[in-house]
């Protein structure tokens, strides 16, 4: 028969136990990466943690790193790692097809948790689920590249600015970005601001009503 201290030197060691996994999935990154040399971008990285902070580099290869923050929401992170968990957080996993394909860039899923990797590499898969978790990055990293588009050009070429615009409109119109309301903020910049010619601010306004519709 246990003691009453036994039970409770078990119940803390549960407690432990439970502490340093939810410390764990807390600290676990997920990682793409897409490098496609003599493309535009060249290199694409997203590191996302399970807590939802995140951060991007989306350069030219022979470009300094220069990594930046992001935020996604809960449900899209919870969806990167849900899927990242259907393919085993890529342990032993063969993706790539075996046949003769342009190449498409080199794309890469890591899984880093309680000091230990596993990643896969692949130009072209079959696999289902690691489509969709494809679709959800490069779709991001879509994204990114147009915050990175409107900023530099609001920065430095404000006549290109309807230019990055149309860029932005036709990837909605294609569904490709997965939470593009983030992007609202830098478009209420631009519709505010009166040094922009007016068919931009007039293009980013409408942007903004088409993102804030309800669905």
């Amino acid at each position: 028969m246990r003691t009453g201290l036994q039970t409770g030197f078990l119940a803390a060691g549960l407690l432990l136990v439970l502490a340093a996994s939810v410390a764990t999935q807390d600290t676990a990154v997920l990682v793409f990466r897409k490098v496609f040399k003599n493309s535009s971008p060249e290199f694409v990285e997203l590191r996302i943690r399970a807590d939802g902070s995140a951060s991007f580099d989306i350069r030219r290869l022979d470009d300094e790193p220069l990594p930046r923050p992001f935020t996604i929401s809960p449900e899209l992170t919870h969806k990167l790692f849900e899927l990242a968990a259907q393919l085993n957080y890529f342990e032993g996993l063969e993706l790539d097809v075996k046949r003769r394909i342009a190449h498409l860039g080199t794309k890469t899923f890591r899984y880093e948790a309680d000091g230990r990797a596993h990643e896969t590499s692949f130009n072209y898969t079959l696999n289902a689920t690691a489509n969709q978790l494809l679709k959800l990055f490069e779709g991001l990293g879509r994204q990114l590249e147009h915050m990175q588009s409107l900023e530099r050009s609001l920065r430095y070429d404000r006549l290109g600015i309807n230019d990055a615009l149309l860029r932005l409109e036709a990837d909605l119109n294609r569904n490709l970005l997965p939470e593009p309301t983030r992007l609202v903020p830098l478009l209420e910049t631009i519709a505010a601001d009166d040094r922009i010619i007016e068919i931009a601010r007039q293009r980013a306004r409408a942007l903004i009503a088409r993102l804030q519709l309800p669905g």
